[in-house]
């Protein structure tokens, strides 16, 4: 490669890649919590006071306890308040049009944000019930909750 001279104007590149690369411990108490969802359940943590908190945290968010008693809530709830993706983008849990949702299960006091299946935003309302759609195969994530849906009315 030629050295530049004074008259040169071409600008000089080079390719640089900066990345931050990291893994996490996700700790006992969300372990914990994706450990159940690989099993299908869905686990909460109660508080001093009894509320039950979902997902679970390691601390009370009011009194800064540390908290340590876990407890099954149910796989289905009421939607709190939710909004509307007319369009997905790629890494969307559904390639479909969905709500975002907070959505408080049974048995739970806080809500847990989720997406929701309904087909269509007409169909949407806070105050629905909702339940789990569980992924096919469960790996302990987020994910293995593929969606919540609508419950339907016999």
């Amino acid at each position: 490669m030629a050295m530049p001279t004074e008259n040169d104007t071409t600008p000089l590149s080079a390719l640089h890649v900066l990345e931050y690369p990291y893994t996490r411990s996700v700790g006992p108490v969300v372990g914990r919590f994706l450990g159940g969802l690989r099993d299908r359940k869905i686990e909460g943590i109660r508080a001093k006071d009894g509320r039950v908190l979902v997902p679970p945290v390691e601390y009370d968010p009011v009194t800064s306890e540390e908290l340590t008693d876990f407890v099954e809530v149910g796989q289905a709830g009421v939607v709190t308040t939710w909004a509307w993706v007319s369009e997905p983008r790629p890494k969307h849990p559904l390639d479909t049009p969905f709500a975002w949702a907070l959505i408080k299960l049974d048995g739970a006091d806080t809500a847990l944000l989720h997406a929701i299946d309904a087909g269509d935003q007409s169909k949407m309302a806070t105050g629905m019930r909702v339940s789990v759609r569980w992924r096919e195969q469960t790996s302990g994530e987020i994910g293995d909750i593929a969606c919540f849906e609508p419950e339907t009315t016999s």
